[in-house]
This record gives structure tokens, C-alpha cells and sequence, in this order.
């Protein structure tokens, strides 16, 4: 059973990139697809011991429910995962969907709520994870870009340098150039 929802969660999530290729209607019709994918292989994995994968089938679903403006669908969804992944001991899993939960806040504006989040998943990072993991390089820049938002430029500032020292170890040439370029807007 496990095995199959496995199968399903790439699927859906291949399925997913491909939609972003098509028409607006038919993209439309591809994630709800892919949603319905999704909430299937969740189902299969709900009742298993693989918490770890029932996470991440959550996770994936709270991002086409992200696709199609379904935020409650998302934060339930995130929601969800971060308590399984917290109960599981999973740090690094638990980090990365607590980035994901921030983000989401933060296109709410709830800014504190956000900074909570980020916070917890940065702390974690910092203590489990690995300097040049890409999602850890990518908290540190949320953590930038809400400072930011706050309007704290001293703290947008660090957390910028560390982004862009971050996104160079990983060879993110993006990340590197985006970073110099909010520093450069900072007077950094």
C-alpha cells in the first residue's frame, strides 16, 4: 500500500510541473487532477506506520492547494504535517514544512505569525541540518525578505549576507545575484 502511494506522489507531483505548461483551463482541470491524486495517496498512507510520507503527501496536497488559491486547504494541510513531523522527531522534515507554513502567513500578512514559523524552522536548521542544504539557504532568505517586510533593515541586512554567502556555497547563482541586489537596495 505504501509502495503504491508512493508511486502516486511522484506521479502527481510530475503531473504537477506539467500542468504549469498548459492553458489556463487545462491547468486548471490538470491540478485538480493532481489533487485528487494526491488526497488519494494521502488516504493510503494515513493508516500506515510511513508518517514520515503521509507528511509529505499532506505537503505536497498544501501546494497545489497553494496552485488553485485554496489557503485553507494549504494550512490545514501544513498544519497537519508539522504536528506528525514535530510528534515524529523529523527536525529537518519539520523545518521545511514550517518554512513552508511561514510562507504562507506571510502572503496573509500575518507577519508575527510568519516570524514564528521561520524562527522555529531556522533554529532547527541551525542545529540539525547542513550549511549548504538548499532548503536551509532558502529559510534564511524568508527570514531576509520578512525582516525586511518588517521594515528592520539592520537584520534584512544579515540575514541577506548570510543568504548570498549561503546561496554561493550551494552555487545558486540567482540566489547570490538576488541577495547582492536587496543588500545593494539596503546600503549594504
Amino acid at each position: 500500500m505504501a509502495d503504491a502511494a508512493r508511486e502516486i506522489l511522484d506521479s502527481a507531483w510530475s503531473a504537477r510541473r506539467a500542468a504549469f505548461e498548459l492553458p489556463e483551463g487545462a491547468q486548471r482541470e490538470a491540478l485538480a487532477s493532481v489533487r485528487d491524486d494526491l488526497t488519494r495517496a494521502a488516504g493510503l498512507l494515513r493508516s500506515t506506520d510511513r508518517t514520515v510520507d503521509y507528511a509529505h503527501a499532506l505537503h505536497l496536497g498544501a501546494h497545489v492547494a497553494m496552485d488553485v488559491d485554496d489557503l485553507e486547504a494549504a494550512e490545514a494541510g501544513w498544519r497537519e504535517a508539522v504536528e506528525l513531523l514535530r510528534q515524529a522527531g523529523e527536525p529537518l522534515q519539520l523545518a521545511h514544512k514550517l518554512r513552508h507554513l511561514g510562507d504562507l502567513e506571510m502572503n496573509r500578512d500575518a507577519l508575527d505569525a510568519a516570524g514564528d514559523h521561520y524562527a522555529e524552522a531556522l533554529a532547527l536548521y541551525r542545529e540539525h541540518g547542513d550549511s549548504a542544504d538548499l532548503s536551509y539557504v532558502n529559510a534564511v532568505r524568508r527570514v531576509a525578505v520578512l525582516a525586511e517586510r518588517r521594515g528592520d533593515v539592520d537584520e534584512a541586512r544579515a540575514y541577506w549576507t548570510e543568504a548570498r554567502d549561503r546561496y554561493a556555497e550551494v552555487g545558486v547563482r540567482e540566489g547570490v545575484e538576488e541577495a547582492e541586489g536587496r543588500l545593494e537596495e539596503l546600503g549594504g
